[in-house]
């Protein structure tokens, strides 16, 4: 698909529109064998949009036989994605949902009101070296969408709006923006993209939504006169029309949406607009009742993850 050109020409550059409210630097955490650097949530800012939890995983390496292997640990109140630029993963639901995410797709399941699963490097890809690199988010449910039935998407890499022009690819994950939209289900007005910017290139990512965020994934952007490199997140002013230029060759993931009700209390794996919500949830988890309680263990997975102590 061709780029829309209506979006593209004299984009506005400068310091008197482009407007950077925060400027993020992730945390890094070693998890045994590969990195993860958290920008969501943030001591100034819980949110970006709907967006509550954003981790760039790895990029990491390894040896035949090695991987990750995350147990069945349980969601409330969200709906996460993990959208890989390399490498692959098994994810297994308590939906009964057995799929591999693989580069440039979506995998979108919805917790709502509870949901189970696992995250694997699979059994074939464990046959040789592998890699894995990629950002894994989590995006709140508005008021009212809480507590709906958990369920699951897969959207492949081909069926996603894709613009390319003038030294720039962008590739829609969900929600809307640049007069495309994802087809997949969201719940309030979202936008998650990943673009690819040739030096030189200029993209603009317009106000049409009232929160809005950049990732450096890699490479270097000039914004407002300002150089940001990789691994550092900005999130800018509502109202102002936005141009990001490439100072070399650069990966940004760009996010945002409307911004929700009020703020969400985060407790492990559960994101909720009440305390309550998340007492509720500790306690079903805890007690353990695979068979009849609220949460139940993904098919072919016999070890749950234990909650935190606190």
């Amino acid at each position: 698909m061709s780029w829309n050109p209506a979006l593209d020409p004299h984009c506005p550059t400068g310091d008197a529109v482009d407007r950077i409210e925060t400027v993020i630097v992730p945390r890094a955490r070693d998890l045994g064998g590969f990195e993860v650097r958290r920008a969501l949530p943030a001591p100034k800012r819980q949110m970006v949009g709907p967006f509550i939890f954003f981790d760039q995983v790895g990029p990491a390496e390894f040896l035949t036989g090695q991987g990750i292997d995350v147990r069945p640990h349980p969601h409330i109140g969200l709906a996460t994605v993990t959208y890989l630029f390399s490498g692959s993963m098994h994810h297994r639901d308590s939906l009964g949902t057995s799929a591999e995410i693989t580069e440039g797709a979506v995998n979108w399941m919805i917790a709502g009101r509870g949901v189970t699963h696992s995250e694997r490097t699979g059994t074939q890809v464990r046959k040789g070296p592998s890699d894995l690199f990629g950002i894994q988010t989590w995006v709140a449910l508005p008021d009212g969408k809480e507590d709906i039935d958990p369920g699951f998407e897969h959207v492949a890499r081909a069926d996603l709006p894709e613009l390319e022009a003038e030294g720039k690819r962008l590739r829609l994950i969900l929600g809307s923006g640049w007069g495309e939209r994802a087809p997949v289900s969201t719940f309030s007005e979202t936008v998650y993209a990943d673009a690819q910017l040739e030096p030189g290139a200029v993209l603009p990512f317009d106000a049409e939504h009232e929160d809005r965020g950049i990732y450096v994934v890699s490479g270097e952007v000039e914004i407002a006169g300002q150089r940001f490199e990789a691994g550092r997140m900005m999130i800018f002013r509502p109202g102002d029309p936005i141009a990001i230029r490439a100072v070399s060759s650069s990966r940004l993931i760009l996010l945002g949406g409307a911004t929700l009700g009020g703020p969400r209390y985060i407790w492990w794996n559960f994101v909720a607009s009440s305390k309550e919500r998340i007492e509720e949830a500790k306690e079903a988890w805890r007690a353990g009742d695979w068979e009849h309680g609220r949460f139940q263990l993904p098919p072919d997975e016999t070890e749950a993850m234990e909650a935190p102590g606190r």
